[in-house]
């Protein structure tokens, strides 16, 4: 069976999913949901740390979902890669034929 991801498309995927996340993240910053989102994540982890978030920059979160992006589609090509090269069909070489020797 030939497995086979295509590095673009895994990118793409992977850069969707990440950059999607990031922008979702702007968005409760943009709404101001991001402060609760952050305490309620922090107390359920059983976690304290004094985090404050700051006010909502379009251009900051444009970068900041670019950036992820682009990550993203790099890691999801590289894996993609590794992975078609690790998962290569390898012809198995014949056993000699031993019949004749005999």
């Amino acid at each position: 069976m030939n497995h086979h991801l295509d590095p673009k498309k895994t990118g793409l995927a992977v850069g969707t999913l990440v950059g999607g996340w990031h922008l979702l993240w702007a968005l409760l910053v943009a709404v101001g949901w991001a402060q609760g989102f952050i305490n309620f994540i922090l107390w359920a982890h059983m976690v304290s740390l004094p985090v404050a978030i700051n006010t909502f920059d379009p251009s900051v979160a444009a970068v900041l979902v670019i950036v992820t992006g682009a990550f993203g589609y790099a890691a999801g090509f590289i894996f993609a890669l590794m992975c078609n090269y690790l998962c290569r069909n390898t012809t198995p070489v014949p056993a000699p034929d031993v019949s004749a020797v005999l």
